[in-house]
């Protein structure tokens, strides 16, 4: 995991977010993300109305927008309305919300009137202090954890459902990137225990873009959170050099929550096809929205030259699998590998950059659907349980 200082990781504001001279640029900017949204979200039919939920508080805060501070406080409150944790913004303030999964280490539902913790990430503060899948969080800074999460939607002028509820309990449990989180944890029927955990922005971790090592009979390679990064390419290929023909080769997406990009994820695919093979779909609303003409397309992943691997693979995910991991994922199971863990982050769909005409600021969209080889929502994707492989 890359744990970065807050202020290194924030993009810091002055000069960051282009130029707007006069106020009414920035509110004009404001206003314009409800459009944007409604043009390009590929998911507006997860709402009653098939669009953006804005809430009249919120459009009467965007006329009160007035410089670039105001205006990305708004982009991040606006973008919550989704409820969904892959549309964010690209600059934050050290005190935005932690992004989840990324930097977070609690995977929280609503299960009834309780708040579940389904997963705890390995080798996080979460992990050492205690914290075990099927415990209760039951509160966040003293405050009943059902209450913190109506006030969290009340604070955005909205009412709390059971989406709403799990993804801003999730990100309640996360936390402001600047500060300890309070949380109170209850194991079984125990008396709640009240645990001060550091934020993940503050916690350093350094590990190689991919790791490889043997596990009994097994290759085990272990991507670390480094889906984006081209050098990891010939981090993996360095790795699979080890392979023997005949041995299966683990490759654990487990830590994969950070995003990452097409051309890595083909180029490890492409050690395990003989020919060009579809591993997922695409499709993109906005276009059909735009033109009234459906499009959808099938993306390939063809074999490398000189690296292929003819032997068993398995591949491991879990709940920090996001974003391009899930990608792969789907794409592993396409082309015929087994694979198996707890289910994935569930973030939908593939990232557009949108820059706000103005003030030049960020918005990161799920524009494109993205879909397995057999049309299945790759946020639907379920992994077989229970994994049957040594995790070291």
């Amino acid at each position: 995991m890359k744990r970065p200082l807050v202020l290194f990781l924030c993009i810091l504001l002055s000069g960051s977010l282009g130029h707007a001279d006069e106020p009414e640029g920035f509110r004009e900017d404001a206003r314009s993300i409800e459009k944007l949204i409604n043009e390009h979200y590929a998911y507006l039919d997860r709402f009653s109305d098939g669009r953006m939920p804005l809430s009249a508080k919120l459009r009467a805060e965007a006329e009160q927008v007035s410089d670039k501070r105001s205006l990305l406080r708004f982009a991040e409150r606006a973008l919550l309305t989704l409820a969904d944790h892959h549309a964010i913004t690209g600059s934050s303030f050290p005190d935005s919300w932690a992004l989840v999964p990324s930097y977070s280490d609690l995977w929280i539902e609503k299960r009834g009137p309780d708040f579940r913790v389904e997963a705890v990430r390995r080798n996080s503060p979460a992990e050492r202090a205690g914290i075990k899948a099927g415990d209760r969080l039951t509160a966040i800074e003293g405050m009943p954890i059902a209450r913190a999460v109506e006030a969290f939607w009340a604070e955005l002028g909205m009412a709390s459902t059971e989406e709403r509820a799990g993804f801003a309990a999730r990100v309640l449990a996360a936390g402001k990137r600047d500060r300890p989180r309070n949380l109170s944890i209850q194991h079984g029927r125990g008396k709640p225990q009240r645990m001060v955990l550091p934020n993940l922005y503050t916690v350093t971790a350094n590990h190689p873009l991919v790791s490889a090592s043997t596990s009994g009979t097994d290759l085990l390679i272990k991507i670390n959170d480094s889906l984006g990064n081209d050098e990891t390419i010939r981090a993996f290929d360095a790795a699979m050099e080890q392979a023997r023909p005949e041995q299966r080769v683990i490759i654990d997406l487990s830590e994969t929550p950070g995003g990452g990009n097409t051309v890595v994820a083909r180029a490890i695919m492409g050690w395990f096809v003989t020919k060009p093979t579809a591993y997922q779909v695409h499709n993109l609303p906005e276009e059909e929205r735009r033109t009234g003409i459906p499009r959808q397309w099938v993306e390939q992943v063809l074999p490398r030259k000189g690296k292929h691997h003819p032997g068993p693979l398995l591949i491991r995910v879990g709940r920090w699998t996001g974003s391009m991991g899930e990608g792969l994922a789907i794409g592993f199971a396409a082309i015929g590998a087994d694979v198996v863990g707890e289910p994935m982050a569930g973030l939908p769909g593939a990232i557009y950059d949108y820059n706000l005409t103005h003030s030049g600021l960020l918005l990161k969209l799920p524009t494109e659907r993205l879909m397995t080889v057999d049309g299945k929502p790759r946020e639907r994707f379920m992994p077989r349980a229970p994994i049957d492989a040594p995790s070291r």
